[in-house]
């Protein structure tokens, strides 16, 4: 390896290291999150009692999933954002993922989930000025995902 390649991934690793460092370990500090059951029970394990707008929050994954065990879903908004929650209502376990969005970062999250049936995906942002906001979508699951 080059001198400037090395340099230039040693930049990049000194700029990430910080972010990753300063990471809300989630699961640790709101478990009663994860265990939850429904989504309303997993929402307020992790925000408290909360009246989330239904705007700004853009939730897409296909309408029809011809395999509930690699559903690709992407969460977006224009939302100045401090967390972003995703969670179903398909599976025992409401809770899906949460994301801490870094100031003046972009709220444009991918990922595929598991659904064992049809079912709405929720999504809740936290903005920074302390409201929050809620998109959902519903699909149809063809084959489930988590029997096997």
């Amino acid at each position: 390896m080059d001198r400037r390649k090395f340099l230039s991934l040693s930049v990049v690793a000194a700029a990430v290291l910080p972010a990753s460092l300063s990471a809300i370990d989630f699961r640790a500090t709101k478990p009663d999150t994860w265990t939850a059951h429904t989504v309303a029970d997993a929402i307020k394990a992790l925000y408290g009692d909360i009246k989330p707008e239904e705007k700004g929050v853009k939730v897409k994954a296909p309408k029809v999933a011809s395999n509930g065990g690699a559903i690709p879903v992407n969460v977006s908004s224009d939302i100045s954002a401090k967390t972003v929650a995703l969670f179903q209502d398909a599976n025992p376990e409401a809770a899906v993922a949460v994301w801490e969005v870094q100031e003046g970062g972009i709220v444009d999250f991918g990922t595929k989930i598991k659904m064992k049936k049809s079912g709405t995906i929720t999504a809740i942002v936290e903005g920074t000025d302390g409201k929050f906001y809620v998109g959902t979508v519903t699909l149809e699951v063809a084959l489930g995902g988590c029997e096997g």
